[in-house]
This record gives structure tokens, sequence and C-alpha cells, in this order.
């Protein structure tokens, strides 16, 4: 049955997107505060077994379904839109719709709209610092279209449909399977042999670990009655004065202050862009490597005291672990090699 009969003390929540790494992490952080959750998914006894979240109720239904969105959110006080086209593919075809289905849906549960907003939004005019009230002129396909799904909230939040965007940078974290980190700076093999760098590591880089950016969305969610109709927040993370410092983490944490570091293969990406759409979108993102773009968070540390933040080696181990990278006795070393030796800068 669609909707919610919720017992929670906080109300009740529907997560677009739980299957996938954001939204199932926001869907932890709210049942843990004692949010009641719901799922919608195409099937929902798949998405059980592989969520581990038994106290999520699943329904079946598309996002790309405004009915179905609707019926799902009956009752809610808070919709988290966290549905992504697949492999950057067809992104104004899908993302797009899918924004207007939440849309509908907030508009007809009452509930508070959630988007995690990106940098893509950003052009050259907004550089180096982000704020929530600078310009919006992105250069690329993907940063337009993140432009439109945004100026459809604020549009809606006119006629009384009440939005939250909360921005941030690179993803990492346990989940984080598809992540700059996982799929661009780390290789497969195990034990890590090397690792790429996408960029010039003296270039600052913005990163979000995920469990702390659904513990933000969970902090703001628990106060949304007294947002404003439409609200924009950026979350500071992890920013690194020197981009490189990702790398170095993780040489901390395996206790491997040696391991190399190497160019990351954007000739490779190039030649093969003609044939795959996944590398034809990651080349259009090559100049989030090139521009040190940081989020400036002072308007969510004013509303919350302090942002939810997990020291680096610590996400870095967390996420390692996760992957399959760190054991006991990687731990050992470790202990055995806790000081940095100096920061290499790949071009």
């Amino acid at each position: 049955m669609a909707g919610f009969q919720s017992q929670a003390h906080r109300g009740a929540a529907l997560v677009l997107g739980a299957t996938g790494t954001i939204g199932s992490a926001v869907a932890k952080a709210l049942l843990d505060d004692g949010w009641e959750v719901v799922a919608l998914t195409r099937d929902p006894s798949r998405a059980q077994r592989r969520s581990g979240l038994g106290a999520i109720r699943w329904i079946a239904g598309d996002a790309m379904n405004a009915a179905d969105v609707s019926a799902a959110a009956r009752g809610a006080k808070l919709i988290f839109h966290g549905v992504n086209p697949p492999g950057y593919r067809n992104w104004r075809g899908l993302a797009l719709p899918m924004m207007k289905s939440s849309i509908e849906a907030a508009r007809s549960s009452g509930a508070r709209l959630v988007l995690l907003g990106t940098i893509y939004n950003y052009g050259p005019d907004a550089w180096p610092i982000l704020t929530e009230d600078s310009p919006q002129h992105p250069r690329t396909r993907k940063g337009k279209v993140r432009v439109e799904m945004e100026g459809l909230m604020r549009g809606a939040a006119k006629d009384g449909v009440r939005s939250l965007i909360v921005r941030a940078g690179d993803f990492f974290g346990p989940d984080a399977k598809n992540s700059w980190l996982t799929q661009g700076i780390l290789t497969a093999a195990k034990p890590l042999r090397m690792m790429r760098y996408p960029g010039d590591g003296r270039i600052g880089h913005a990163w979000a670990y995920v469990p702390d950016l659904a513990q933000t969305v969970a902090r703001l969610a628990a106060m949304e009655a007294d947002l404003p109709a439409f609200e924009m927040l950026n979350f500071g993370g992890h920013w690194l004065e020197h981009g490189i410092e990702i790398t170095e983490a993780v040489r901390r944490v395996l206790g491997r202050p040696d391991l190399p570091i190497r160019p990351f293969p954007w000739l490779l990406v190039h030649l093969g862009a003609p044939f795959v759409t996944f590398m034809r979108e990651v080349i259009e993102m090559r100049y989030l490597w090139k521009e040190p773009l940081r989020l400036d968070n002072s308007k969510l540390v004013r509303l919350l005291g302090a942002e939810p933040h997990t020291p680096l080696d610590q996400a870095i181990r967390l996420t390692l672990q996760a992957l399959g990278f760190v054991d006991e006795a990687t731990l050992d070393a470790t202990r055995r090699h806790s000081d940095p030796r100096g920061l290499a800068f790949p071009r």
C-alpha cells in the first residue's frame, strides 16, 4: 500500500534513489534519527535483500512516473530526491522528468523536497569560492541540466512547494563505489600497487564524505519547518588545499609512504570517448580538476553550529576497509608509518 501510517517521532520520509550510494546513506541517517522511511524502486524484494536496511518500507514504482511518486509520498513530511540517470546517460531526457515527478509529489503531499546539488552548476565567473549566491553560468551540458533542475525547484517554491538544496563536492565513502576516488584514483589491484591523480596536485579540490553529508541532510530535515520555502546550503566537507593530499591520506592509512602516484590516463579516455558514453561525460567534467572550486559553508555552520566532519584519515580508512584494501596487517603498518613524507605533485 502506498503512502504512510507513521509512528516515528520525526514523521515520514520518502527516499528516491535509496538503492544508490547517496540515497542509501541518507535513508540510514533518517532512520537513525527517528524517521519512518519508505523507498520507491522497480523491484522491492531485490532492493530489500541488497540494502541491508530492514526498517525501510519498499514500494514498487518508477521515479519517472509522477503518479507512482505522488502515491508513495502520500503522508510524507520529507522527500529526498537522490535519483540520477545511470552512467551519465541522457541527463536531459531522464533527470528533468524525474525532478518534475518529485516536485508534483511534494506539491500533493505538502512535503519538503530535498536535493543534493553539485558544483557542475558553476562557470569561471563563480570560481574559486562558491557561495549560495554565486552566479550559475555553467559551460557543460550536465551543469546546464542541474541549473534547470534547481530552477524548477525555485519556481515551485513560489507556488508553495518547499525545497532545500544541499551542495557538495566529489563524493567518497564506504559505499561510494562509483566515485572519482574509487574509479579514478585507486586501481582495482589488491594490494594496491599504484594510484593515479586526475589533475595538478597543487590545485585544491573539494570532497564530501558521504556519511557526513547524510548526517547533515538528517539534521536539516529535523529542522526543515523552520527553513525558508526555498533554501540552498553549501556543505564544506574536506577541502584539500593541495588536491594530492587525498592520495597522501591513502598512503598514510595503508602505511605505504612510497606508493606510486601517477598521472591519470586522459589520453586513453579521449581515445575511448567516441565509443563510450561514460568517457565522453568524464572528459566534459575534466575542468573540475583544473580549477580550485571551494564551497563556503559558513551559512550551514551558522545554522547547525558545526558541520558533521569525520577526520580525513579516518574517512579514508573506513572507505578502504569497505573496498577490501585494509586488513589488520595494514593497520599495523599504518602505526609504524604515521608521518607523511611530503607531497608529490603529478600534473
